[in-house]
């Protein structure tokens, strides 16, 4: 008992405070009880296809491909496809999480798991749709003209300036959490 309210303190304290903005102030309570709920409720139809598409890739794809392509000597292919897949990823950035967990279980690069996240979140196929039609292509086309480049750059730098210790310790990690069934 002890041991799961220090698991989930945080969720504990957000609760009681919560509790007490509703008791001060209701209507904001409410409303933030009602979009804590809108989330919760958008998550649970998001995190289960992630994880059955994770289990299929986990499964499907061999550890050896996702080395040859995505792994530490995979040069621009790696890069190109790590930018292609976050690129055409679908859903929140939450997501791309567990995905990234996975890529590091198949081998793929620190360098190549950054842009991938990088591109997750500022270069999805339907956001460009979206900010071509409401903010001209122009907009759209320079914004990926330099979110492309300072995604490769920061992943580079990134992959330089942590240390090797730094990653072998992420990517143990990524493999205790995909090892906890």
């Amino acid at each position: 008992m002890i041991s799961t309210i220090k698991k989930y303190r945080a969720f504990f304290i957000v609760l009681i405070c919560v509790g007490f903005l509703t008791v001060f102030n209701r209507s904001i309570g409410i409303k933030a009880l009602t979009i804590s709920a809108k989330s919760f409720f958008e998550m649970l139809f998001v995190i289960p296809p992630v994880f059955v598409l994770l289990g299929l890739l986990d499964v499907w794809v061999p550890r050896e491909s996702m080395i040859k392509y995505m792994g530490e000597g995979s040069g621009i292919k790696g890069i190109l496809l790590s930018l292609f897949i976050g690129s055409a990823a679908a859903g929140p950035l939450y997501a791309a999480f567990p995905v990234s967990a996975v890529f590091m279980k198949k081998g793929v690069s620190f360098r190549n798991v950054i842009i991938f996240i990088g591109a997750w979140s500022t270069t999805k196929i339907p956001m460009v749709i979206f900010e071509i039609e409401s903010l001209g292509a122009s907009f759209a086309l320079t914004r990926l003209l330099v979110d492309i480049p300072g995604i490769i750059i920061i992943a580079i730098l990134l992959s330089k300036f942590v240390g090797k210790e730094e990653i072998k310790e992420i990517y143990e990690n990524a493999h205790q959490m995909n090892n906890l069934d």
